[in-house]
């Protein structure tokens, strides 16, 4: 493959690496009995912690009526809970359950695994490009993801 080709087999690659997560989450979502929206917000819970429906409106970007409907099909699955907050009594959390950590690590930790053992394979300046190129690639896809949610499609 000559060097002027080689982008756009980074590109495929990116578009083949993104469809296997889509597919990865679509089967994880069936495991669990949740749509992938629900999906989503159980991973913010689980990376973030306990936070507000306020906060997890925001990280999905759904209204707060869509993120209740959110919370209470969780909370059914047995997958969140509502905790008060020790700081404000006022203001409720939610929170992963130990079902959902349990989830977590019977579905994600074998592919975490895997990647890791995958990535013995690379060398200290090859693991800083890898780190580089995808710091980079998230960073376009934010700023594509900013653009077109700034304005409507005509």
């Amino acid at each position: 493959m000559s060097k002027s080709e080689l982008p756009r087999e980074v590109a495929r690659q990116i578009r083949l690496l993104q469809q296997s997560f889509d597919a990865f989450d679509e089967a994880a979502a069936t495991r669990l009995g949740i749509n992938r929206t629900d999906l989503r917000a159980l991973d913010i819970v689980l990376g973030v912690g306990p936070l507000t429906a306020g906060d997890l409106t925001a990280a999905l970007r759904l209204s707060p009526a869509a993120t209740t409907t959110v919370i209470d099909r969780l909370e059914r699955a047995g997958l969140v809970a509502r905790t008060r907050d020790p700081e404000s009594r006022r203001r409720v959390l939610v929170a992963a359950t130990d079902a959902a950590r349990a989830a977590e690590r019977e579905i994600y930790r074998p592919v975490g695994e895997a990647g890791l053992r995958a990535l013995d394979r690379y060398d200290r300046t090859q693991l800083d490009i890898i780190i580089d190129f995808l710091a980079t690639a998230r960073a376009v896809q934010q700023e594509h993801t900013e653009r077109l949610g700034a304005r409507p499609r005509r």
